[in-house]
């Protein structure tokens, strides 16, 4: 053991800084083979492996580690897709250090093994190699699934019934599948070619996906099973955006971070005028939340021009829920922080534009029910931030479209679906959800974690219900 623990943990090498603040190209550029061996060293392979518990799809990471170490990359690829239908993107934006490294023995007298980073590396193996996950030999079932979104959730839950044999189809509201991991999350942290290749991989093993399909508009849930499909889930994730209900939030250059990062993302604005949708480019630009997305908006404004971009958090440094790693690049780039500062009203000129921000100046009290000290105001101090673009990234809830259709399918207080931790079922027979539409904004990892179950659960009920007599 003591061996392995002398391997110092291997740093990700990164885009260079001026091509970071000019361009959308990856930053983090992944390990060589010789650095993937290396840290793959690392791994002491325990008798029992609570990362393997700490990891929401269970991939069998002391085994892809150690046939990392041997030089078999497409061995430890395909193992790793035995239960990760997504490992490209889960190495680039899963928090590892909050699951699986989190539970690393290596961690508790220093550093975890970087699991996230030699799960990338295996995947982006693969892919050079153009090695890609065999279709499944097994005989259809005949039964029919139909999935509504085409997020982490829906995508992975597709994929496990797909393995089974039965037949699925995903209808996807947006002109292209991938839910947040194609409108939400920038190109420079996971490319779009990543994930068009694991969708062509469901492809692959005959999942039918429709696009520019809205269930709750077009069909109900009601009408797809009158369509002939056994049984549906639904994966349609957190996208309305949260405001503020403040004054001036409906000035022009005020965007929630969904309709911004949409733009840039889905819709090409970082590269106009070649495409046809532009996008407003600040030179002063306040970016509200201390999540991921609002890391994403800010690193987003800084590469489209902006001269000056700030986070502004209602709470300090300690308390945001963004990823260090995430945090890290931001400052990396520039982005300034203003913590303990919460907008009250946003400013605009005669033309209707923003100019600035006033904000109330704020200190942290006693925690609340999320175990942070809570913002409190400091009466009579406040702060005025000159801005031309703000960014509100303070959170998302679910679309209620669906549900004006299927008002038997019941939700919580939050207009979150109700579903069984395990099996993903809700009160509609036949129905199951899972990811962000049931838990509110999570990651990519846990939604993916729920789609998998609720796949082993729909498998194993339509395969107990009986056959009909012909």
């Amino acid at each position: 053991m003591a061996k392995e623990e002398k391997i110092p943990r291997q740093e990700m090498p990164v885009l260079d800084m001026e091509s970071r603040k000019t361009t959308f190209r990856e930053v983090a550029q992944g390990y060589s083979p010789e650095t993937a061996q290396l840290e793959a060293q690392r791994c002491i392979q325990c008798k029992k492996p609570k990362c393997i518990a700490g990891c929401p799809v269970e991939v069998d990471i002391p085994g892809f580690a150690a046939l990392i170490v041997e030089g078999k990359f497409l061995e430890a690829y395909d193992l790793i897709k035995q239960t990760n239908a997504l490992p490209a993107i889960c190495g680039r934006v899963c928090p590892q250090e909050d699951q699986c490294e989190k539970e690393c023995v290596l961690g508790i007298k220093g550093e975890p093994v970087a699991i996230g980073r030699l799960e990338r590396f295996a995947a982006d193996a693969a892919y050079a190699a153009g090695h890609r996950e065999k279709p499944p030999r097994v005989e259809p079932t005949g039964k029919r699934i139909a999935i509504v979104g085409a997020g982490p959730a829906g995508l992975t839950c597709a994929g496990e019934l797909a393995r089974h044999g039965h037949s699925v189809t995903i209808f996807e509201a947006l002109h292209k599948p991938g839910g947040v991991l194609v409108y939400g999350i920038p190109e420079f942290r996971l490319p779009k070619r990543i994930v068009e290749d694991e969708i062509d991989q469901l492809r692959d093993l005959g999942v039918k996906i429709v696009p520019n399909y809205i269930v709750g508009l077009k069909a109900s849930v009601d009408e797809l099973f009158g369509k002939g499909y056994d049984a549906a889930f639904i994966g349609t994730g957190a996208g309305l955006p949260k405001f503020l209900n403040i004054p001036g939030e409906n000035l022009c250059g005020v965007f929630s971070a969904n309709e911004y990062l949409t733009r840039v993302n889905l819709m090409e604005a970082y590269n106009y005028p070649e495409a046809s949708t532009p996008i407003v480019i600040g030179k002063h630009v306040a970016v509200l939340g201390g999540g991921n997305t609002a890391m994403d908006s800010a690193r987003t404004a800084l590469r489209l021009g902006a001269e000056q971009v700030w986070i502004v958090y209602r709470r300090t440094m300690a308390e945001v829920p963004a990823r260090a790693e995430e945090v890290e690049h931001a400052k990396e780039e520039g982005i300034q922080f203003r913590f303990l500062r919460a907008p009250i009203e946003i400013l605009g000129d005669e033309r209707g534009w923003v100019r600035a921000m006033r904000c109330q100046v704020m200190e942290l009290g006693e925690p609340d029910e999320s175990g942070r000290r809570r913002p409190v105001p400091i009466k009579g101090q406040e702060e005025v931030i000159e801005c031309d673009v703000v960014v509100n990234a303070v959170g998302s809830g679910s679309n209620k479209l669906l549900f004006k259709t299927a008002r038997d399918i019941e939700l919580n207080r939050w207009g979150n679906i109700i579903a069984d931790e395990i099996t993903g079922k809700t009160s509609k027979q036949g129905v199951y959800a899972g990811g962000d539409i049931v838990t509110g904004a999570a990651t990519v990892i846990l939604a993916m974690g729920a789609g998998r179950q609720a796949a082993t659960a729909i498998h194993e009920s339509l395969m107990a219900a009986p056959v009909a007599a012909s």
